[in-house]
């Protein structure tokens, strides 16, 4: 199914059926579980679990843990993500915290300001744990 979004075609092509959406009206706070592919605009404070795509839009604003496969970051996260797969900070993609993924993708204008250990899905080989901090426009 096709999500009607006016940024959609900006965003990477999340796999998997949409579970759902939340507005820019929402605020949650909480543990919130899902499968399939979700996005948020909202503000957000807790755990996000999921076995498929995390997007948060332009207008989310989420603080806390995150726990996927694929995230997509174009909005403000502050925490720890835990992705089996592909994290993906946008070009308007504000970062703040711990990135544990074996793909990480920082679009040109994206910031991230924190560690990132870069793990792998083989037990024999170690991860690795690189620091970041992003440059100021001045």
């Amino acid at each position: 199914m096709a999500w009607p979004f006016s940024d959609h075609r900006r965003m990477s092509e999340p796999q998997g059926e949409w579970s759902g959406f939340l507005d820019r009206t929402v605020r949650f706070e909480g543990t919130l579980e899902f499968s399939g592919t979700l996005r948020i605009e909202a503000q957000v404070k807790g755990n996000i679990l999921s076995n498929q795509t995390l997007v948060l839009g332009e207008g989310a604003k989420v603080e806390g843990q995150i726990e996927g496969n694929q995230v997509i970051i174009a909005g403000r996260f502050d925490g720890v993500i835990f992705a089996k797969g592909r994290v993906e900070i946008q070009a308007k993609g504000v970062v703040s915290g711990e990135i544990h993924s074996p793909c990480l993708v920082i679009e040109p204008g994206g910031i991230f300001d924190g560690r990132c250990h870069m793990t792998s899905s083989s037990p024999a080989t170690k991860a690795v744990t690189i620091p970041f901090r992003s440059a100021s426009n001045g």
